[in-house]
């Protein structure tokens, strides 16, 4: 995972074109999309709002904070039996952006999160209690890239849910 992460950055640092910065203090970002990569593909949302900008010669580099949100789950049902098994996962964002082409948001922060895991078996017993709750801490890098001012589409490298997710992006 630290190899793709380092690869991703390290192609972005060749990229030598500068543009206006699209991630400035003030703005927001939605993302909503889906997780790939796995056996699950989970529901994914994420909120981020710029608190720092133009930190590098006055006129690039910007910080964000924010939340994450998703959700993955998996269920079978049978004439014998039913079983349900689901994931909620909560974080706090923090990331750094530097935009290296116009219409291009790149980024790479941190996340601190928590999974909690929830189990149901009805059958002929019934079972119900709380799965592996764990403390999710992760990196991750991504890119939006704008079709317009307020809409882009965006994909993450990283650790959520999922390990590679896209979806789109609403700025305001």
């Amino acid at each position: 995972m630290k190899k793709v992460i380092f690869a991703f950055a390290l192609l972005l640092a060749t990229l030598t074109v500068q543009a206006q910065d699209v991630f400035s203090k003030g703005s927001n970002n939605i993302n909503v999309g889906i997780g790939l990569g796995g056996s699950y593909f989970p529901i994914e949302a994420s909120y981020e709002h710029c608190i720092i900008d133009n930190m590098i010669k006055g006129e690039n580099g910007s910080i964000g904070i924010g939340g994450y949100f998703a959700w993955y789950g998996e269920s079978e049902k049978n004439k014998n039996h039913k079983w349900n098994y689901n994931h909620f996962v909560f974080g706090v964002r923090g990331a750094f952006h530097y935009q290296f082409v116009e219409n291009l948001d790149t980024y790479a922060g941190l996340m601190v999160g928590y999974n909690i895991a929830s189990t149901s078996f009805d059958g002929d017993t019934s079972i119900s209690g709380s799965g592996d709750n764990v403390f999710l801490p992760g990196l991750y890098a991504g890119a939006r890239y704008y079709f317009s001012p307020n809409i882009a589409v965006y994909s993450e490298l990283g650790y959520g849910a999922a390990y590679l997710s896209a979806g789109i992006s609403f700025h305001f």
